[in-house]
């Protein structure tokens, strides 16, 4: 399989990859085992996640879970192959690029977590009766080529008509996490944005949330959890717990309201009014951001397979039967 322009640095974390091992080993049974979870970005869009966290869902399945946040795919990916991390939480087009290089121990998706998109175009201010059509001619603040929310924008352009090479300029060059400052520097005519940065913007000031890329869209696997094919045949039973306390978070989020639901997660973000996280929640809540189950259909597969080839990331389609294994959220379900 080829892939343009992208992840040559995997070769390097592969081959370290192979001289460290294979993650930590299995506990002996009763004990708390330690798992070192790294997620792309820390976002309420992965509020299910939280929720076992703060619940203490993780805890009664006797595992003990360090969060390390990698902002951005790439890097989260990174911190999986070189053994940094036990489990990866990101976008799944990571795992194609990684099993492109050839490497035996791949990456494998055990669990989606998301099946809408989560991030929001911004204005400078508000737009009433927006259509796709009224960015033509301008400067929008992207995200990285290549990276699963530049790829759906892109999708969403093409679907509206608009070619992203001629009829737009999208800026790429800014780092993760950095475009909403960007943007409220006067950078950009537009700019996508994940929360707490698109509710932040607005209650600045400087921005208006104008559409939402995830009802946009349309369904699509935005967010799985993935690990080593070497660390899920050694840690099974760990494996399981991990996405049997998912499960749980999963099961809370569909059964409880948004402000049930900000109040458990607000620890994990201290320094955001109870008042806006419920805000957030709501409208993640409310466009059927999360799935009722872990299980990642190979549909979904790939239909995020597609965009990346439109996206002209992908030139030999992965298979479905090595990078998916839904074994443990099955069993989860």
């Amino acid at each position: 399989m080829k892939i343009k322009g992208i992840c040559l640095f995997f070769v390097l974390i592969l081959c370290f990859s192979m001289i460290a091992g294979c993650g930590k080993g299995k506990g002996a049974p009763g004990k708390t085992k330690d798992i070192t979870l790294n997620e792309v970005a820390h976002s309420i869009f992965y509020a299910p996640q939280y929720v076992a966290i703060e619940n203490g869902y993780f805890k009664d399945e006797g595992l003990n879970v360090t969060l390390v946040t990698g902002f951005g795919a790439d890097k989260t990916m990174t911190a999986v192959l070189s053994g940094e991390a036990d489990i990866g939480f990101m976008g799944s087009e990571a795992s194609i690029y990684a099993y492109s290089e050839g490497a035996n121990d791949y990456v494998i998706n055990f669990a989606q977590l998301t099946q809408r998109a989560g991030n929001f175009l911004i204005a400078r201010g508000p737009i009433d009766n927006f259509d796709w059509s009224m960015i033509k001619g301008s400067t929008v603040l992207g995200g990285r080529k290549g990276g699963m929310p530049q790829m759906v924008f892109e999708y969403i352009l093409k679907k509206n008509g608009l070619d992203p090479q001629t009829d737009l300029t999208i800026v790429q060059n800014i780092d993760f996490g950095s475009t909403a400052a960007a943007f409220s520097g006067g950078q950009g005519d537009y700019s996508i944005e994940f929360e707490p940065s698109a509710t932040a913007l607005e209650l600045q000031g400087d921005g208006s949330v104008v559409a939402s890329l995830g009802e946009s869209s349309g369904y699509v696997p935005y967010t799985a959890y993935s690990a080593k094919k070497s660390y899920l045949e050694e840690n099974k039973d760990t494996v399981q717990s991990f996405v049997n306390a998912l499960q749980k978070g999963m099961d809370y989020v569909a059964n409880h309201t948004p402000e049930e639901i900000a109040k458990v997660i607000q620890p994990q973000f201290k320094e955001t009014e109870l008042s806006t996280i419920t805000a957030i929640v709501t409208r993640y809540y409310e466009q059927d951001t999360w799935k009722n189950n872990l299980v990642f259909e190979e549909d979904s597969f790939l239909l995020m397979q597609n965009i990346l080839q439109e996206a002209g990331q992908l030139e030999e389609y992965a298979p479905y039967e090595k990078l998916v294994d839904n074994t443990f959220s099955k069993q989860a379900k």
